[in-house]
């Protein structure tokens, strides 16, 4: 069969298509099993383009799929198959030497045998990248944010156990924050640590220290952190949230970003926003072209200009995966602008492929690299097919390039992020629509701020105030398309997930194609949405009328809201240990108006939600107990409640607090600790917590913060009456809680705020056995969400958002 020029098989040049996938394969597999896989997968990549070289290309064709040997071929289907020929056998032959060596070498390190004993090492090592912070969900006295680092490093010098090592592989290095953060690529350090096994190198080293005997950064790196620290020091100008957003956008620099900011960013499918990718240098590359073709110059000018351009960028991003696989795509691409082929995107993207993996085999294994390749095949095999369909039914182009893009692109990596995060974003498409249009204004305006804030600081914050409006609506966007209930559903997590979502994809697609087999998909999705669309949108039951008080589903912390006489207003005590999950509660609750938040105590999982809960609501006040430690919680307490100009009142033992359907009275603690300065271990800053008696609707709630044993024998010994018919249940429901205490309280519901899979053990098995033997009925926020009470004393019932179909228990 002959493949004429009109051929649509001709639309793309796929030469270098079967030499990328060998290559990625070989490599693959020598790094999930063994290096002499690479060899083999070499040396079948070598046999198939002898193969193709001979004329010996075997091919399926028709309805009847007859195989048909090509023989005689006309020129260009004989250009085809000489490039597929010795694009296979170079690459072939590349990856049976030297790739399978040196991943032989790196196979049989001998550091790999001392790390699966962890023993001690000292290294002298190069940094590959910059540090990538690690962030942690804060809880008890460990403030949330990023307390460790991420760094590739290679290793110049070992010695390990105390005996001189040959080793000269690459190694992962956990290190501290403080002392790592300013590091910059090409440094040379060395560092104490113990060795641990790594999939992704020879070893991962936990540095102990900060890095000793550093080298200064070359010129070149010293002036791309200046820029970043421009382009940083520039964003200061804006909001937190967008100020820390910028920075993410156009270069990949997320340390100043809020942790919640990130996290609607993922649920929303939007994350590849915030790491540098071929997007960035799409922008970049298409606003230099279009600057050089503006001052007249050709086209070899603008092709070497542009790329001078994207080797700028290249340095000031950061050598990461994702930046380099894009670099070497555009740089591939120019190069075919030069010689006039300018329809190259697939060949410069197999060529990024080829010469990124053998550079690098662990590449190969990089999920930010893998999900750049799979997003960028889409683009240009899948979205040019599909924005074609849609503009050939009439559908303007402009729109049907914005639906096809993003569809192209999350369908393409879904499976992928699936395995990863066991979640599927339903919101993807939509939200990414609505973003692109600000998208390259944003990273335009920052990129000139980073180039200008060096010497002009006030054009480059005028450039960032410019880039505002932009930031604040992918903003929006994200946590509008995060909060979409059932927005992101769950899915098998692991490669046997990403592969069903794959298959199921690929048929979804293929199923599209017939006519009639796409009515009768259509008809099922629209019952679907019949049926789903109430249940998992609209949520019948959520909240539920008559609601006193809500346990909300905060992950490892504590946040309850009590409910006034007043629709939209209720009081608020603790707000978990992040921002999102407190704001998404209350949003879900219908709350605007907080009269008063309570802060039981200064431990992060009560007070990280903090900034949410002021920043979205009109609050009158913010209420703390005696405590004052940990020092940094007092002062970030005080920060936010100053920055939102809202007053801070204390809270003593006696205190009576009312509202409309609403009393609080302050029980404890009785022993008072008023130190600013200082250390206080855990137990003592959990006995400090506010215990508070609220008389509701439904009766009375007791709110017990995190006390420990010692607190709880305090209060039973003032002989205080601590009879109540809703308990939330000290310490999520940890071993240290006296039987006497919850006799004294004889509970009839007892509300447990705990995390999923924590780390701690909570709840204890003994504590909830002690609630269930005395009669009280047990909701745990980590298997029923969001927990309301409601009802009156005589008549309680409860409600779990968690099933919302099920009927109130009483």
């Amino acid at each position: 069969m002959i493949i004429r020029p009109t051929d649509p098989l001709n639309a793309k040049d796929w030469r270098l298509v079967p030499a990328a996938v060998a290559v990625w394969l070989a490599v693959l597999l020598g790094l999930l099993l063994t290096w002499w896989l690479t060899f083999v997968v070499g040396a079948l990549a070598c046999a198939a383009g002898v193969w193709a070289l001979r004329g010996r290309l075997i091919r399926l064709r028709g309805p009847t799929r007859r195989i048909i040997r090509v023989d005689v071929l006309e020129q260009r289907e004989r250009w085809l198959r000489r490039g597929v020929g010795w694009s296979l056998v170079v690459c072939g032959a590349l990856a049976m030497v030297p790739t399978s060596l040196r991943m032989r070498s790196s196979e049989l390190d001998p550091m790999r045998v001392a790390a699966e004993r962890g023993e001690a090492a000292r290294l002298a090592v190069e940094l590959s990248d910059r540090p990538k912070q690690i962030f942690s969900t804060g809880f008890g006295g460990q403030q949330a944010g990023a307390h460790s680092a991420l760094v590739t490093a290679k290793v110049l010098h070992a010695r390990v156990g105390g005996r001189e090592m040959s080793s000269h592989g690459t190694v992962v290095l956990l290190v501290p924050v403080e002392g790592w953060s300013k590091l910059l690529p090409g440094q040379e350090v060395q560092v104490d640590g113990d060795l641990a096994p790594n999939d992704r190198a020879v070893a991962m080293v936990r540095v102990r220290g900060p890095p000793e005997g550093m080298t200064p950064a070359s010129a070149v790196q010293r002036a791309a952190e200046s820029l970043r620290a421009g382009l940083r020091s520039a964003s200061g100008v804006l909001a937190d949230e967008p100020a820390g957003l910028l920075p993410g956008l156009v270069v990949g620099d997320t340390s100043a970003l809020p942790h919640r900011v990130v996290e609607e960013f993922q649920a929303a499918g939007m994350s590849h926003l915030l790491a540098v990718s071929g997007a960035n240098l799409a922008i970049v590359g298409v606003a230099a072209l279009l600057l050089l073709r503006a001052l007249k110059f050709g086209p070899k000018c603008c092709a070497a200009g542009a790329g001078l351009v994207l080797l700028g960028f290249v340095v000031l991003a950061g050598p990461e995966p994702s930046v380099l696989r894009a670099a070497v795509m555009g740089g591939v691409g120019l190069l075919a602008l030069v010689v006039g082929r300018q329809q190259a995107a697939l060949p410069a993207l197999a060529a990024s492929i080829i010469g990124l993996v053998l550079d690098d085999p662990a590449m190969a294994t990089n999920v930010g690299f893998i999900l750049s390749v799979l997003a960028t095949g889409a683009l240009v095999v899948v979205a040019s097919k599909w924005t074609r369909s849609l503009a050939g039914k009439g559908i303007p182009r402009i729109i049907a390039e914005a639906v096809a893009v993003p569809a192209a692109a999350h369908l393409a990596t879904a499976p992928v992020i699936a395995a990863l995060n066991g979640q599927v974003s339903l919101v993807a498409v939509v939200a990414n629509l609505l973003a692109a249009p600000v998208v390259a204004p944003a990273t335009v305006l920052g990129l000139l701020a980073a180039l200008v804030t060096g010497w002009l600081p006030w054009l480059g914050e005028v450039l960032v105030r410019f880039a505002g409006p932009e930031l604040h609506w992918m903003i929006e966007v994200a946590r509008h398309a995060a909060a979409v209930p059932g927005g992101v559903v769950g899915w098998p997590a692991g490669w046997l997930g990403g592969v069903l979502l794959a298959v199921f994809l690929v048929g979804l697609v293929l199923v599209m194609r017939r006519k009639r087999l796409r009515v009768l998909v259509i008809a099922v999705v629209v019952g679907a949405l019949v049926v789903l669309v109430p249940v998992r949108v609209f949520q019948p039951g959520w909240p539920p009328s008559g609601w006193s008080a809500v346990a909300c589903d905060v992950g490892q912390g504590d946040s309850i809201v009590l409910a006034t006489d007043e629709p939209g207003r209720a009081v608020v005590v603790d707000t978990g240990p992040d921002p999102g999950a407190v704001a998404g509660c209350l949003s879900r609750l219908g709350v605007s108006t907080i009269p008063l938040v309570v802060l039981s105590h200064l431990h992060a999982d009560h007070v990280g939600g903090l900034s949410a809960v002021l920043g979205e609501h009109t609050v009158g006040a913010v209420a703390v107990g005696s405590g004052r430690l940990p020092g940094w919680a007092w002062r970030q307490v005080r920060s936010e409640a100053e920055r939102a100009e809202v007053p801070l009142v204390w809270l003593s033992a006696g205190q009576r607090l009312e509202w409309p359907g609403l009393t609080i009275e302050v029980l404890g603690p009785r022993v008072v600790d008023t130190r600013e300065d200082g250390e206080a271990t855990g137990t003592e800053i959990n006995n400090g917590s506010l215990v508070l008696r609220a008389t509701t609707r439904s009766g009375r709630l007791l709110l017990t913060g995190d006390v420990e044993l010692a607190a709880q024998a305090d209060l039973l010994d003032e002989h205080i009456d601590l009879t109540a018919d809703i308990l939330k249940v000290p310490h999520h429901g940890s071993r240290y809680i006296a039987p006497e205490f919850l006799t004294a309280v004889h509970p009839r519901v007892a509300l447990i705020s705990v995390g999923a899979g924590n780390r701690y053990g909570h709840p204890s098995p003994g504590t909830i056995t002690q609630l269930t033997l005395k009669g009280a009925m047990v909701l745990r926020t980590d298997q029923d969400g969001d927990s309301a009470v409601l009802g009156t004393s005589t008549d309680l019932s409860v409600v779990r958002r968690g099933d919302p179909r099920a009927p109130p228990d009483h």
